[in-house]
């Protein structure tokens, strides 16, 4: 058994200071026994503009926000999820949503680019959001190996999008890893049942690290980071503020309730 947390942030436009209340939260993590650590969706900038991420734009592999994610994995000797971060494209007037995963040596082992992107008005209000103007979709699922199990990558948007996580789940998956930032009048909609469903739906543990607050650009996110058992019990919640929440990964539990309650095995129709 593993301990995991989520980090719950309200990013500013200034990646300096969100670094240094990231490196906070992952300290207060790791004093509290976490070995994974993961971080919402644009931990690093949530920018005046949308524009603003192509300004800060890193190329793969290089770049101050990718030095200090691996220096802080191996400072305190814990996997990191980094949420999201804007790293160039093929296309220069965009970027791709990257969440780059870091081993506890600081060692990059994976990254994941957003499948889907958040292009809506969002019902009953003048929000108004085109990711597709400034991020390039990625294409491709991620399940990679770790020391918690095999964990599954997703983000934000991607959660309306099942046959993403059936897919996922055929590839083994044992964590679905979730970085967000949920407006908060989605949220108060569909982030915990959307949630609570994956991990029912796939009996698999969920983390799901929110931004929640007031942000600059006028923007505000939900919050209710939470992480959530296989049989979709919550197991920790973050409502509002910064702060962490974290939880206990029991891989043995996961495989008894999986044997017990056969229904992945009796799927008719094949996603994977």
């Amino acid at each position: 058994m593993n301990k995991c947390a989520a980090i719950q942030m309200a990013s500013s436009p200034n990646i300096s200071s969100n670094l240094t209340e990231a490196e906070r939260l992952i300290g207060e993590a790791a004093k509290a026994g976490a070995k994974l650590v993961a971080l919402p969706e644009n931990f690093a900038l949530m920018g005046q503009s949308e524009f603003d991420k192509i300004e800060h734009k890193e190329t793969d592999g290089s770049g101050p926000i990718q030095e200090f994610l691996a220096n802080t994995a191996k400072k305190y000797a814990l996997w990191i999820i980094a949420g999201t971060m804007p790293i160039a494209a093929e296309d220069e007037n965009k970027v791709m949503a990257a969440c780059l995963i870091y081993n506890e040596l600081g060692e990059r082992v994976a990254r994941y680019d957003k499948i889907h992107l958040f292009d809506v008005q969002v019902p009953g209000s003048d929000e108004v959001y085109r990711e597709s103007d400034t991020i390039a979709k990625g294409h491709t699922p991620l399940v990679i190996d770790s020391p918690l199990g095999k964990l599954g990558i997703a983000i934000c948007y991607d959660l309306r999008f099942p046959e993403q996580f059936r897919i996922m789940q055929a590839q083994g998956m044992d964590i679905l890893i979730l970085p967000s930032a949920f407006t908060q009048k989605t949220g108060a909609a569909h982030w915990e049942v959307l949630l609570r469903a994956r991990a029912i739906e796939n009996l698999c543990y969920v983390i799901a690290p929110n931004q929640g607050g007031f942000h600059v650009n006028g923007r505000q996110t939900f919050g209710h980071s939470m992480i959530i058992d296989p049989w979709g019990t919550v197991l920790d919640c973050q409502k509002t503020n910064a702060g962490i929440v974290t939880a206990t990964i029991d891989l043995a539990r996961l495989q008894k309730t999986r044997e017990s309650f056969p229904v992945l095995q009796h799927r008719q129709i094949n996603c994977g």
